[in-house]
Order: C-alpha cells, then sequence, then structure tokens
C-alpha cells in the first residue's frame, strides 16, 4: 500500500551521513518536516540553513533544528549519532563507548515517543546498536529497524550491472547478514530478466566463473574500505539508502529491503540482529521473509550471525 501522506523525520546526528541524508530526504519529496538534532548545536544550526536556502528548488519542506522532544511526534527517527574513533583506539574500545552512548541517548528519544514511531539505526556498527537500541528502548523489536545491508545490497548490483553491463536496476540480488566483514552476498537467488546470473554470462558469454565471483564479493566488501582511504569517509550511498528505508516507512510502501532486524528463528538464528530480505512498511517491519539459500551460504550467514554474537556477549548486554 502507498500513501501521499508526507511525514516528519527526526534525524539524530548531524554529522557527514545526517547531514546528507537530510539532503537525500529533501529532494525525495516524501516528508513535510525535519528536525536535525545534534549535541553541537551550532553545527546543527548550520546545517539546517544551509539545507533551508535550497527550499525554493524543492517542494515545501521544513528543516530546523531540535531537541529530543522532537523525536516524539515524528514518524522516523533517524539515528546517525557516534563517537569517532581516536588515534590507537580499537574497534571494541570504540564501541563500548558508543554503546554507553546509546544507553544514554535512546531513553530520552523514546521518553514520551508516539507508538507508531519507528526507530531507524544507522551508526556503525549498525547490528550491534541496533540490538543495544532495542534493548534499552523496551519499545517493540518490529520497530528498530537498522540501514543493514541495503547498502552493500546497492553495491552488489552495480558491481553486477558493471560485469554485466546492464542497468543495476535490472539486477536483482541480495546481501545479507552483518553490516560488516562477514556480510553473505547470495549468488545463488542473483538474477537478471528472470535469468540467473550463471545463465545470463553464458548467454552473453562472459566469463563469470568462482574467481570472478569472489573478486567481485571482494570489492562488495571492501568498498566502504576503500572510499574511506581514498576521502576520509562514506556519506552519499548511506544516505540515498537511508532514505529508500524511510520512504518505505513513511510512504507505508511495503517494501523489501535487506535492513537489519531481530532474528527470531529464521534459518535457525535467535537474539541477534541482522539483515534478511524484510518487508517493512509504517509499522516498520512486517514481515522477515525465509527463502532458501545453498549450504555454503547458510553456513556463511550462520558464521555472520556467530560473529555478531560473540560482539554481544564481550559487551555483556544479553
Amino acid at each position: 500500500m502507498t500513501t501521499s501522506i508526507k511525514g516528519k523525520v527526526a534525524i539524530v546526528g548531524a554529522g557527514n551521513v545526517g547531514a546528507t541524508t537530510a539532503f537525500a530526504l529533501m529532494n525525495s519529496g516524501t516528508v513535510s518536516e525535519i528536525a536535525l538534532i545534534d549535541i553541537d548545536r551550532e553545527k546543527a544550526e548550520g546545517e539546517a540553513m544551509d539545507l533551508s536556502h535550497g527550499g525554493a528548488f524543492v517542494e515545501p519542506v521544513d528543516v530546523y533544528v531540535g531537541d529530543y522532544e522532537d523525536c516524539w511526534d515524528a514518524d522516523v527517527v533517524v539515528i546517525t549519532a557516534g563517537a569517532s574513533q581516536k588515534p590507537g583506539e580499537s574497534r571494541m574500545e570504540l564501541l563500548e563507548r558508543n554503546v554507553a552512548i546509546f544507553e544514554d541517548m535512546v531513553p530520552q528519544i523514546t521518553e514520551r515517543i508516539d507508538p507508531e514511531t519507528v526507530l531507524l539505526v544507522v551508526t556503525n556498527p549498525v547490528d550491534i546498536l541496533s540490538y543495544v537500541t532495542w534493548d534499552v528502548s523496551n519499545l517493540p523489536h518490529e520497530r528498530i529497524i537498522g540501514s543493514g545491508t541495503v547498502l552493500d545490497t546497492a553495491r552488489f548490483k552495480q558491481v553486477l550491472s558493471q560485469q554485466c553491463d546492464v542497468a543495476a536496476q535490472n539486477v536483482h540480488a541480495y546481501v545479507i547478514g552483518e553490516h560488516g566483514d562477514s556480510e553473505v552476498p547470495v549468488w545463488s537467488s542473483a538474477h537478471l530478466a528472470g535469468m540467473s546470473f550463471d545463465d545470463y554470462c553464458a548467454s552473453c558469454r562472459m566469463e563469470c566463473g568462482s574467481d570472478i565471483k569472489d573478486e567481485l564479493s571482494e570489492k562488495v566488501a571492501g568498498a566502504a574500505y576503500e572510499i574511506i582511504e581514498k576521502k576520509g569517509a562514506t556519506n552519499y550511498a548511506v544516505a540515498l539508502a537511508t532514505t529508500e528505508i524511510i520512504d518505505a516507512i513513511v510512504r507505508d510502501e511495503d517494501a523489501i529491503l535487506t535492513v537489519s532486524t531481530l532474528m527470531q528463528g529464521q534459518h535457525g538464528l535467535d537474539d541477534v540482529y541482522l539483515s534478511l530480505p524484510t518487508v517493512v512498511n509504517r509499522r516498520g517491519v512486517r514481515q522477515v521473509l525465509e527463502y532458501d539459500l545453498t549450504d555454503q551460504e547458510h553456513e556463511q550467514l550462520h558464521a555472520s550471525a556467530e560473529t555478531l554474537q560473540e560482539r554481544l556477549d564481550e559487551l555483556d548486554i544479553r
């Protein structure tokens, strides 16, 4: 189901990703109100002012600086806030600091939140912090989702489109599991025009053997590292991915997206947030789809889940 009703989005964190998401949202025409919330209020004011000056070029949208109270009546609250890694700091030390930030921040966001508001976590590591958000919020898990592998899936489609010389919109493929090093590209269901990737390559006399698949998988998994090495951060594609999720929620689209959600028995997994194809609408998660995987893909998915579960155990939050 779709709707023309425009919504309100609150973005907590006005850094590169948060501000770029606000820009993408302005251009989407999905929302009429965007509240930017940041501990550095002056930074948020500057971003809101800059964005507002583009109002003459887009459909009417009110962009302003807000506080946690502005989350309470939002349709979607996007969380991009988090600590940056300090020199010499390990990933686990950074994660522990971000968990502490979320444990303080999330209760303020959800203190008097509307029962239909959906929380969308984007801060990395997104699967772990989505779990933390659910754990401390006392909200139904369907209303707490992470951006998950939506961006990884888009990267997978783009890489396959370049390999096969077709438009990315005509490539159908998913990346599942962790948004991170243990992610799983699902080659068994990748297809173009109803043809499997292997069959399409054969019909076009293209070389697409296991070596090529490994190379393309590594390209997808390493994309963020390469971008960060070249420009210092990722922001454009993740903002578009976030906007795609927001659109599905606000417009009640019942769109299938690989967001990070709580596993409750799917593929034998429980009590961990990770990505599988999921039907997303105004209520957040409508249904997590469980579909056929090869034995190898199933093993890789379980290994990915174990990686996340080990981190949760190290944090001692379960």
